[in-house]
């Protein structure tokens, strides 16, 4: 792998890694399969499959929009800009949030839910799930776009769309398929006061990241 691949898979697994660590519904839906399943140590592997497979389609969605209606540089960078500072924003209210509100993973509370029409089938739940949150949409149209203008991710070059996706979903398995095999074999609470430090550097490195996107776009256009 040469510099940089290594550079695409290293920013999309490290940026997928923080957004897999803040609470959302993917990851609520992740504990109640893993205490609900008579094998929920495998209810992270094939949820995260299913999020894998919709997250591919959509990256492909993306860069066929790319390739054919954001030819313009300036729209390109505009596009870059807008993904970074969002990914301020989103940094900031991560920090915000965690210190504001305590951090509310209730084993007991999730195993509760009942999520209906998801019963049985951990792979189609982690499409359903991630397409029910509006936030994946945007973080997508919006981050990851920006993400993959800056790291000249495109149809040109496909062994580097492979590295991005591969990054990316490593960055989702790292975290799930643990907290999964954790739950199923009877963990029933987190360390609050650890996962509440992890957020807050996810969300410095979000904050980082995000100014780096946005200048590194600026000095450096992208050449689709």
């Amino acid at each position: 792998m040469n510099k940089f691949m290594l550079e695409i898979f290293l920013f999309s697994f490290l940026v997928a890694l923080t957004g897999a660590l803040s609470p959302g519904p993917l990851l609520t839906f992740t504990i109640y399969k893993s205490l609900k399943e008579k094998r929920g140590y495998l209810a992270g592997v094939f949820i995260i499959l299913g999020h894998a497979t919709l997250e591919f389609l959509f990256i492909l969605l993306l860069l066929a929009g790319l390739y054919l209606f954001f030819q313009n540089l300036l729209v390109l960078m505009l596009i870059g800009v807008i993904g970074g500072i969002f990914l301020v924003i989103f940094g900031i209210l991560v920090i915000r949030d965690t210190l504001k509100n305590p951090i509310e993973l209730n084993m007991e509370s999730i195993e509760t839910q009942n999520y209906k029409g998801f019963k049985g089938n951990s792979f189609l739940g982690g499409i359903l799930v991630s397409l029910s949150n509006p936030f994946w949409t945007f973080w997508w149209i919006v981050i990851g776009l920006s993400l993959m203008i800056n790291l000249n991710v495109t149809f040109q070059e496909p062994l580097g769309i492979f590295i991005f996706f591969i990054g990316h979903e490593t960055g989702d398995f790292a975290w799930y398929i643990p907290l999964s095999i954790f739950v199923s074999l009877g963990g029933r609470s987190l360390n609050q006061k650890l996962y509440k430090y992890i957020l807050i550097i996810c969300g410095l490195f979000m904050i980082i990241f995000g100014f780096y996107l946005a200048l590194n776009i600026m000095f450096f256009p992208p050449s689709f």
